[in-house]
C-alpha cells in the first residue's frame, strides 16, 4: 500500500476542514433563503459532481479549509458565496426550468 506524501496528507486535512465549513455555509444558506431543511439541495450544493464544475473537489474543499484556518469563518463563507453560490444558483435555475 503506497504511503501518502506529506503534501497529500495536508491537502486531505485541509479538505476535511473545508468540507465541514462548506456544509455549515450551505445548511445556513438554505435555512435563511428557503426557511426549511432541504437535504437534497444541500447534497447538490456540496457533492463532488457540483464541486468538480469549479475544480478538483478535494482542492476546492482544501481551499475553503485553508481560508477558514488562516482568516476565519466569515472570509471562508465569503469565498463560498463568491465562487460557488453563483454557479450553484445558475444550475438550480436550469434544473427547475427542466422540471427536475
Amino acid at each position: 500500500m503506497p504511503v501518502p506524501s506529506p503534501a497529500l496528507d495536508k491537502l486531505r486535512q485541509d479538505a476535511w476542514v473545508g468540507d465541514a465549513v462548506l456544509e455549515l455555509y450551505v445548511r445556513s444558506h438554505i435555512l435563511r433563503e428557503f426557511g426549511k431543511v432541504d437535504a437534497e439541495m444541500k447534497t447538490r450544493f456540496t457533492c463532488n459532481q457540483f464541486l468538480n464544475c469549479v475544480g478538483n473537489p478535494t482542492q476546492v474543499e482544501a481551499d475553503i479549509g485553508v481560508i477558514y484556518q488562516r482568516e476565519g469563518l466569515l472570509p471562508a463563507f465569503a469565498w463560498i458565496r463568491e465562487h460557488l453560490e453563483p454557479l450553484f444558483l445558475k444550475q438550480e435555475a436550469k434544473r427547475t426550468r427542466h422540471g427536475r
